[in-house]
C-alpha cells in the first residue's frame, strides 16, 4: 500500500505542475477549492485502519495566508467526521509556476470514537499546500495519540472551481 500512497503523491504532484500555464492571468484574491475527502497513509498499517476516507469538503482563499474550510468524511475508524477550520499558510514559495504554502491547520472535527465518544474536539496539524492553476493537494501530519488517534500522513486532493 506504501508503493501506491507515494505513487500517487508524485502523480498528484506532477499534474499539478504540468497544469501550469505559460502566462497566467491575475487572479482573484478569493479562491473555491473543493476536494473528495482523505487519502492517509497510517504509520501503523496493521491495526486495519481505513486509508480512504471518501467525503466532500471545499477550502474558501479569502487572503494570500488565509483560508477556511469545512467538510465531511468517512473515517480511519469508519465513522462519519465533520470539520471546520482555519488554515494558516504564512511561509511561501514558487517552484515552476506551483505555489507552496507551508503553515498550520487548526479546526474544530468530531466522529472519533476513542476520544470525547465521537464529540467535537479542536486540533492544530501542520499542512503543506501544493497548487498549481486548477489542481492541487494538502499534505497533513496527523499525530499519534495513544488510544485516541492513530498517526497517519494525509493527502487532500483539491480542484480550483472559482
Amino acid at each position: 500500500m506504501t508503493k501506491h500512497f507515494f505513487a500517487l503523491s508524485l502523480f498528484a504532484i506532477s499534474m499539478i505542475a504540468n497544469a501550469q500555464a505559460a502566462d497566467q492571468a491575475a487572479e482573484s484574491a478569493y479562491q473555491v477549492w473543493l476536494n473528495p475527502g482523505i487519502y492517509s497513509q497510517h504509520f501503523d498499517s496493521s491495526k486495519g485502519l481505513r486509508n480512504s476516507n471518501l467525503g466532500f469538503g471545499a477550502e474558501v482563499k479569502v487572503a494570500e495566508d488565509h483560508r477556511l474550510m469545512a467538510g465531511t468524511f468517512i473515517n480511519s475508524n469508519s465513522h462519519r467526521s465533520r470539520y471546520g477550520a482555519y488554515q494558516w499558510l504564512p511561509l511561501h514559495w514558487q517552484w515552476k509556476g506551483v505555489q507552496i504554502g507551508a503553515g498550520v491547520v487548526a479546526g474544530a472535527f468530531d466522529g472519533y470514537p476513542n476520544y470525547r465518544n465521537g464529540g467535537w474536539f479542536v486540533a492544530p496539524v501542520p499542512v503543506v499546500s501544493i497548487e498549481g492553476t486548477t489542481f492541487g493537494v494538502n499534505l497533513t501530519l496527523i499525530p499519534t495519540v495513544a488510544n485516541r488517534f492513530d498517526g497517519a500522513l494525509a493527502l487532500q486532493f483539491k480542484v480550483k472551481v472559482w
